[in-house]
């Protein structure tokens, strides 16, 4: 188990200093100077080639990447900004926290209410549960989620009253802005767990425990559901970027001082190295949430323990 945990650990490594890489040689060759953005427009040409000088951008591509990988990584620090002169990492650091609670609110929201909605379809395969179902995945995969946080703002904040509409003065900030950002993952999983649940029933072994007088419940979630947990750990593990890129999206809705807000900003004032940092912690987390699935793949399903324990997988003769 270990051996597989640290295989998907290394492989996280290249993954990250590709992001890396990428984020800053975009940010090398964009056009803009940041001596320009940092001195202003009134700066005269030797005061913008002292501060190229000082900032190092006169160096070569490969040695800049090289000191600021070496910063990244060794240090994890990730220059001061442009405009104000704050510590990037500090300031990323203070608007994290938003960002994960909505988009783990969000996934939370999305197997708590997706996984025994799709179940269901399953289950009642063409009743109504099963057509209300499907019909309400269908409309609400097509909603964008800008759109459905703006119409619950005016409702449940202007309107209503319940919520407040911008900021975050309580725990009542951050429902609707989950709501919006779950909504499009809930219709996903509904329709991945009906897909898979129906996959799953119709094998022999759960045509088996049935004949063999088991109850209908124990049949569906001791043997179907838990074969039927890879594919919905795949679509959980992958849609988290989305959620996570729904969030910084739904952030700017609301007026909530996550990463969203922060990121589109910096790229409106061109401030590289917050640009930079955002787009690399984003990647660290979305690494790390797919490193998850990749752990609870093992326990889910035995081959993956006995691959990596170096044993046999024993097939049933059937």
């Amino acid at each position: 188990m270990w051996r597989y945990i640290v295989k998907r650990l290394l492989w996280m490594i290249p993954i990250i200093l590709g992001v890396t890489i990428l984020i800053f040689t975009i940010m090398y060759i964009v056009p803009g100077d940041p001596a320009r953005i940092i001195l202003g427009v009134n700066a005269t040409g030797e005061q913008l080639a002292a501060e190229r000088e000082a900032l190092g951008l006169n160096r070569p591509y490969l040695v800049q990447l090289g000191d600021y990988m070496s910063k990244v990584f060794l240090h994890f620090d990730f220059g001061n900004s442009y405009i104000n002169g704050r510590s990037v990492t500090r300031e990323i650091l203070e608007r994290l926290p938003y960002t994960v609670i909505l988009a783990f609110g969000a996934s939370v929201l999305m197997v708590v209410i997706g996984v025994p909605l799709g179940m269901t379809a399953a289950v009642n395969q063409y009743s109504w549960k099963d057509n209300a179902a499907s019909f309400l995945a269908l409309i609400f995969t097509s909603v964008p989620g800008f759109w459905l946080a703006s119409l619950l703002s005016i409702l449940f904040s202007v309107k209503l009253k319940w919520f407040p509409a911008t900021g975050v003065d309580s725990w009542k900030s951050f429902v609707l802005p989950i709501v919006a950002n779950a909504v499009q993952g809930i219709t996903i999983m509904t329709r991945q767990t009906r897909s898979s649940m129906l996959e799953v029933i119709r094998s022999d072994y759960v045509v088996t425990a049935k004949a063999k007088g088991q109850e209908e419940r124990k049949v569906i979630w001791h043997h179907a559901f838990r074969n039927a947990l890879i594919p919905l750990i795949t679509v959980g593990g992958n849609y988290f970027g989305f959620l996570l890129g729904g969030a910084m999206v739904i952030e700017i809705v609301f007026g909530i001082p996550g990463l969203g807000n922060y990121l589109l900003s910096n790229i409106t004032t061109r401030d590289y190295p917050c640009v930079e940092g955002a787009v690399i912690v984003t990647a660290i987390m979305f690494s790390l949430v797919m490193l998850l699935a990749d752990i609870l793949y093992a326990f889910v399903d035995p081959r993956i323990k006995a691959q990596f324990a170096g044993k046999k997988v024993k097939k049933s003769n059937a």
